[in-house]
């Protein structure tokens, strides 16, 4: 007997993200590209290959590291239109994934159907303009606004952005799925509690939280202990 061949069914929508991302992306790569291209061609000035591939060697495994498992960490959440614009505009974990989830949540819609990525891509492209506008605002009251930011009233404030961001959303999500998030949520208490100096490692540490909650997820679902709709999603 010959061997069954999968095939996937895109829609005419998704095959249309899919053309218009791998393009896109593709002129965003090259313009990131040639901005120190043109630096270095108008001021003459190239690195020198050996410093350059030290520096290099230095950060590079770690950064391929993250970019490759955040692909697989945060496309799921973002669908196919969200991953393409999320990935050009960065800042993932802190803004885009935060507000697709969230607008996902307030629009009733789940991630991997056309719904929530139409809604997915809304919110990061909205994200990335108000982002924009507000670091173009930033940059022109700069004089006028650094007092107030670098205020020592205001630096706590500052520092706990993130985790204020995250808490909330984490309590609708962790209410939704209790058994499922128990799990990775203690071994991050736990792990956070013995190396606070891992708190800069979110980008490795998210992902690893991710799959534990996979994990758990496919081991109470394989003991019928996911009983309702929602946990079994």
């Amino acid at each position: 007997m010959g061997k069954t061949k999968t095939v996937v069914n895109e829609s005419a929508y998704e095959r249309s993200l899919h053309a218009a991302g791998r393009l896109w992306g593709s002129l965003a790569l090259l313009l990131m590209l040639l901005v120190p291209a043109a630096i270095s061609l108008y001021f003459n000035a190239w690195p020198l290959l050996a410093p350059f591939l030290k520096a290099l060697l230095g950060v590079l495994p770690m950064y391929w590291t993250v970019g490759i498992i955040e692909v697989f960490t945060f496309v799921p959440m973002l669908g196919t239109g969200g991953s393409y614009l999320g990935f050009v505009t960065g800042n993932l974990t802190n803004l885009k994934v935060p507000a697709a989830l969230n607008a996902m949540q307030a629009a009733g819609v789940r991630a991997g159907t056309e719904e929530g990525d139409v809604v997915s891509t809304i919110a990061i492209a909205s994200s990335s303009i108000v982002t924009t506008l507000v670091i173009a605002v930033g940059v022109f009251l700069l004089g006028f606004l650094r007092p107030v930011l670098e205020s020592p009233q205001l630096k706590p404030a500052f520092d706990n952005i993130l985790p204020a961001l995250f808490g909330a959303l984490g309590v609708v999500f962790i209410s939704k799925n209790p058994k499922i998030a128990a799990a990775p949520l203690l071994f991050m208490v736990a792990l956070f509690m013995a190396a606070p100096g891992l708190s800069s490692s979110v980008s490795i540490l998210v992902p690893v939280g991710a799959l534990i909650a996979i994990a758990v997820a496919r081991f109470l679902y394989k003991r019928g202990k996911l009983g309702s709709p929602g946990e079994r999603g």
